[in-house]
């Protein structure tokens, strides 16, 4: 029986792990977090906060996933998109949701819900 979801993994290109933590700690507000050594030397990142984690993956070639995506739900996301002034598509597609999508420096695909 399903639980739980541990963590979502992104691909990311080789020797970007400070884009990433520029992007996913500085304009998400996630918290880089160390990788166990043995996966560490593979490159790529984790990110973390409370039950949110997210994993960066070395993939080369890199291809970013353009449709497939995570989904964070956010507190008061209106609030949080301008305050990170970040560049983000947003969406009415489902009444009743707040919701938008943006793109990692990357290319990755990300959307982001309001708590509601």
């Amino acid at each position: 029986m399903l639980v739980a979801l541990d963590h979502v993994q992104l691909a990311m290109p080789p020797g970007e792990e400070a884009t990433a933590e520029s992007f996913y700690a500085g304009a998400l507000g996630l918290v880089r977090v160390p990788k166990p050594p043995a996966l560490a030397v593979r490159g790529g990142c984790w990110f973390e906060l409370g039950a949110v984690r997210v994993h960066l993956g070395v993939e080369d070639p890199f291809v970013p996933a353009r449709k497939a995506h995570p989904a964070f739900v956010v507190r008061d996301l209106r609030t949080f998109v301008a305050a990170r002034r970040l560049d983000v598509r947003w969406s009415d597609e489902l009444p009743g949701t707040v919701r938008c999508h943006l793109d990692d420096p990357f290319g990755n695909r990300l959307e982001l819900v309001d708590a509601g």
